[in-house]
């Protein structure tokens, strides 16, 4: 087995934990949440998505914002509330993708040699306004991932990143039945 492909495997193990964890609503996601960008800038560079590579740096700046509001926003420290997103809220999310998208698809568009610059750029927006609404601990949250781990998964397909298209795959499941738990938990407390 090479490199890459034992790369590509442990991505793959820490994403599943990622998953659970997050599922759980616990806050060991940020741990896994630091882990996987490490592990995963490797295999995306390889592959020639520059955004999912870029966003990786994001998620691990992201990951720490998210632990330490978790720890901020809740008087047991294992658990923060879920909530509801506020209405208000969701005009700016829509810019804050447009913005992203638009300004990403461009870059990569003219400035690399990716052969999906779009649908990378569509992927890495709607990534960085989901992982935003998660460490808010919003239900909501998980809209942005059923969309983003569905496209991914096909995008992973089409780039050979097998297993990541398997995880991302199980991700949207996931991310489905994610989203009822979150919001049976939010209206049980």
């Amino acid at each position: 087995m090479d490199i890459d492909t034992v790369i590509e495997i442990s991505g793959t193990l820490v994403g599943l934990l990622y998953l659970y964890w997050e599922y759980k609503a616990s806050r060991k996601v940020w741990y896994a949440g630091i882990a996987m960008p490490a592990i995963s800038l490797w295999v995306y560079w390889k592959s020639g998505l520059y955004a999912d590579f870029g966003i990786n740096v994001y998620y691990l700046v992201a990951a720490l914002y998210g632990l330490w509001l978790w720890r901020k926003n809740q008087g047991d420290a294992r658990y923060a509330p879920i909530t509801s997103m506020p209405a208000r809220i969701l005009i700016p999310l829509l810019a804050a993708f447009m913005v992203v998208f638009i300004s990403t698809g461009f870059i990569l568009d003219n400035y690399t040699p990716s052969d999906v610059p779009w649908w990378d750029s569509f992927t890495t927006a709607l990534s960085v306004v989901g992982l935003w609404m998660l460490a808010r601990k919003w239900v909501e949250q998980w809209i942005p991932w059923i969309v983003v781990d569905a496209v991914s998964s096909a995008l992973y397909i089409y780039k050979d990143i097998y297993f990541y298209a398997i995880l991302y795959g199980l991700y949207t499941v996931v991310a489905i039945i994610g989203y009822f738990a979150w919001k049976k938990k939010m209206q049980l407390s």
